[in-house]
């Protein structure tokens, strides 16, 4: 198939124009390399060809980087080759396409990109190596190499043309932590050369080329080429550069992730070096990031099955699409006018309803503060603020095909609110319940056709939290999943679909996280110690931090409702008695100013309490934990449980699984998730881990009988998944 269109005009100036048949936008894949090869001979034995531009056919875009997902042969190591080390394998696959760029840039005539929208990754690469760089002047078209964001670095020029081009100082601004520049900021850091409305681009471009016909060198092939700011270890400035992004880079990853790292080196290496040396370099660091399982998982987690699940890879199939018009959101509280506010950015009309006026408009007021905050345009602001109708009467929900609840956490006042829902709007209608922790199932029973019954669990605030978790029950239709996925879909989140139990997947597994630093407390173990394993084992906070945000409030209301619940088949942990005992003292967490941590007034930044070990810890208790013991106990808590819901079918895959824990409460995504990080282990070192944790701290650790069957047969959660799809 053809992925370059070539057209040769009469002034002898071949336009290359990139259109991979069958795809939305532009990639770098097989394909596209092999043709694109073929370009640059032609280019440069065809007499006729005086000069080049090479632009896109896609609406959408120019390029958006190399096609992720087909890496996976790639990405995680290589076999041996004709004698040759693996390593020495890999370095030859990455550096072909260096060698390609290179190839271009040094072919003997001029060539010139014009970029017609967005151009990303090996995208934005290719732009580079051309000799001139045309944008579209729309502000909302992106230039970037976000490769670190998925665990890779840019590995077809990027780490040494882009500083080359601005400076070593911002360059690893945007390199580190994966930026998108605007084709305003472009034109200023000189990335691109002209800004031009999108229509006139490729003649901009071809302009420039008939101007310039000897215009074929770049810049640093140059003798006379100076770095912008200097590099060298001499050179005060990039010796500080350096230090500052070395101290960037810990802070941020606490060193959990391969790619920045290896990316400074390939940067400071590189650049001291001739451009031919520096791509070898480059391609070496790349080799050595790709080679390491870390860059497989985080692709595959954060790229790969993201964007299957925003296209809708558990929808039912055979359910027409059923996209939201009008919905109801029952409760203006926090959670209720978070979701209000997506809904109505999103074009959708909605009903916030809540026990009186003051408290719907207050809902309401929400989305208007936030809008002010942003510096809304006043007249966007306002269509998108007339979407959104506060109301105290339940007569006002007729005509809406979605309603969600998010009401307080209590069986009986959610079933009072969903029978006086029905009575308005019909039990055909789709009812979506928020609860983080109730069954749906026994929720449920208040709707008199469970079937249109299901869960919506949003996080926290809704409109910063990419995750919603679907959460089906034992009654629950394809009808009622396939609207829940619709509107996720429509408010731009990342659905993932779980089936019923109590806490579900996410709020069951994170409370595990929470759970076990509490146990650690209570121990004697020092809370300071706590909290920096929890953020340097690679979680967003601690596990005292996350609680105090929760409310330790809530934690005791929700554990007495489950004791409630489960009568004697309740299991109590030993975080109990520690959040029994912060209640009693009324440290709630930061609602109140005072839980786990203290919370003065601002600017003061707050502060570990600092009575609570002598408050909450066991009398008599002294832990000296180390380390690495205490982080080996936060994350297999963790581990343990999601596998615990793998074997109890409350999961159906290991990407759900991975996808909830890195976007629905932060675990580790250097790690790729949970069931990839396992998969990396080795799941006969993580069951004998397990073993040996439960011996010495309880049955909270022991594995499934499905996970010790996996280990001793040498399975994986990927593997497993894998064969059952081909099956």
């Amino acid at each position: 198939m053809t992925t370059l269109h070539h057209d040769l005009d009469a002034d002898g100036i071949l336009t290359l124009t990139i259109d991979l048949p069958g795809q939305s936008m532009n990639v770098i894949n097989a394909d596209f390399t092999t043709d694109l090869a073929a370009a640059i001979e032609t280019i440069k034995s065809d007499a006729a060809i005086k000069g080049v531009v090479i632009t896109s056919g896609k609406a959408s875009g120019f390029m958006a980087g190399a096609d992720l997902k087909g890496m996976g042969g790639l990405v995680g190591g290589a076999g041996s080759d004709g004698g040759k080390s693996r390593m020495a394998k890999l370095f030859d696959i990455v550096f072909r396409l260096n060698q390609l760029f290179r190839s271009l840039e040094t072919c003997g005539k001029p060539v010139a990109a014009a970029i017609n929208g967005l151009a990303l990754g090996g995208g934005l690469e290719l732009t580079l190596a051309c000799h001139y760089r045309v944008c579209s002047d729309n502000p909302k078209v992106q230039l970037g190499l976000p490769e670190v964001l998925v665990g890779l670095f840019p590995g077809a020029g990027g780490t040494q043309r882009l500083p080359r081009l601005m400076g070593v100082q911002p360059a690893l601004m945007y390199l580190l932590q994966g930026k998108s520049m605007s084709p305003q900021e472009a034109l200023g850091f000189g990335v691109v050369h002209a800004l031009a409305p999108a229509a006139d681009v490729v003649a901009t471009a071809k302009a420039w080329v008939m101007a310039n016909p000897t215009k074929f060198t770049q810049p640093w092939d140059e003798k006379s080429f100076k770095f912008p700011g200097g590099v060298g270890a001499m050179n005060p400035n990039f010796a500080k550069t350096f230090m500052a992004g070395n101290a960037m880079v810990a802070k941020q990853t606490n060193h959990n992730m391969n790619a920045p790292i290896a990316m400074l080196s390939a940067v400071y290496e590189g650049t001291q070096l001739p451009m031919d040396t520096a791509l070898r370099v480059e391609s070496k660091y790349m080799a050595k990031v790709v080679s390491d399982p870390q860059a497989g998982n985080m692709i595959r987690s954060l790229f790969v099955s993201k964007q299957a699940a925003e296209k809708g890879a558990r929808r039912p199939k055979n359910v027409s699409p059923m996209p939201p018009k009008k919905i109801a959101m029952l409760g203006a509280g926090l959670m209720g006018a978070g979701v209000a506010m997506v809904a109505a950015q999103a074009g959708i009309d909605v009903v916030l309803l809540d026990r009186d006026m003051a408290a719907a408009e207050k809902g309401k007021q929400y989305t208007a503060d936030r809008l002010a905050k942003k510096r809304t345009d006043p007249a966007k602001a306002e269509a998108l603020l007339a979407r959104i109708h506060p109301t105290a009467d339940y007569a006002d929900l007729a005509g809406c095909d979605l309603i969600i609840e998010a009401v307080f956490e209590d069986r009986g006042i959610k079933a009072e609110v969903t029978k006086r829902v029905e009575a308005v709007v019909g039990a055909d209608t789709i009812f979506g319940s928020n609860t983080s922790t109730l069954p749906i199932t026994g929720l449920a029973e208040a709707w008199s056709k469970p079937a249109n019954f299901i869960g919506i669990h949003f996080f926290s605030p809704v409109e910063k939290m990419p995750l919603v978790e679907i959460i089906v029950g034992k009654e629950t239709g394809p009808d009622a999943i396939a609207k829940a996925l619709d509107f996720v879909a429509a408010i731009r989140k990342t659905p993932i679909v779980v089936n019923d139990s109590r806490g579900f997947y996410t709020s069951r597994c994170f409370g595990t996280y929470v759970q076990e630093g509490l146990a650690l407390l209570a121990e004697g173990v020092g809370p300071a110690l706590i909290e920096n394993v929890g953020k340097h084992m690679g979680m967003p906070v601690g596990p005292l931090a996350v609680n105090d945000e929760v409310g330790l409030d809530l934690s005791l209301k929700v554990a007495k409702q489950t004791r409630a619940d489960l009568g004697d088949a309740y299991k109590s942990s030993p975080s109990e008695e520690v959040i029994a005992t912060m209640n009693e003292l009324g440290r709630f967490g930061r609602k109140n100013g005072k839980g786990f941590y203290v919370y003065p007034e601002a600017p003061a930044k707050k502060y570990l309490w600092p009575e609570l070990s002598a408050t909450v810890a066991t009398p008599g208790e002294h832990s000296d934990a180390t380390p690495e013991a205490i982080r080996e106990r936060l994350l297999y808590r963790q581990m343990v449980e999601c596998a615990r819901c793998f074997a109890e079918g409350v999961l159906e895959t290991p990407e759900d699984g991975d996808l909830g824990a890195i976007f629905g409460w932060g675990f580790a995504p250097f790690t790729g998730g949970p069931f990839s990080h396992m998969d990396t282990l080795g799941l006969k070192t993580v069951v004998a881990i397990l073993d040996g944790l439960t011996q010495r701290h309880g049955d909270r650790f022991t594995p499934p009988q499905l996970l010790r069957d996996m280990a001793a047969k040498g399975e994986t959660f990927y593997g497993r998944a894998a064969a059952k799809l081909a099956a």
